[in-house]
């Protein structure tokens, strides 16, 4: 994909389920997603390793824009979608299976989502 050992490439929604299938088709390896609260949104980094290499794809949303699920790609992303979902509230779509905010035990629900 690039000569660099790293890239980040930031994507839109219609072009990030597009990227990640190419990404399986060229056999690179989920290795994380990241959710980061940012102002009226989330900045998602879904991170892909090949050999050496790495590349990031990051995603910008608004706060509830929903954000299409890759299980159906890479069916080990449900945890860290589930993650995502239940600490920070990324409204994450048809993730497979769904814990309905019941991975974690925790006291306060969203606790990293921003408080309005």
């Amino acid at each position: 994909m690039t000569d660099e050992k790293s890239v980040i490439r930031p994507v839109d929604k219609a072009e990030f389920l597009p990227a990640v299938i190419r990404l399986k088709k060229d056999r690179w390896r989920l290795a994380q997603i990241c959710a980061v609260r940012i102002e009226n949104g989330y900045e998602m980094s879904y991170s892909f390793c090949k050999e050496y290499q790495l590349v990031t794809l990051r995603l910008v949303t608004e706060t509830e824009e929903p954000v299409p699920s890759i299980t159906q790609i890479y069916p080990c992303a449900f945890l860290q979608e589930n993650e995502a979902a239940e600490l920070f509230g990324v409204p994450i779509e048809e993730v497979d299976p769904d814990y309905h905010h019941k991975l974690y035990r925790i006291d306060a629900e969203t606790p990293f989502k921003e408080k309005g």
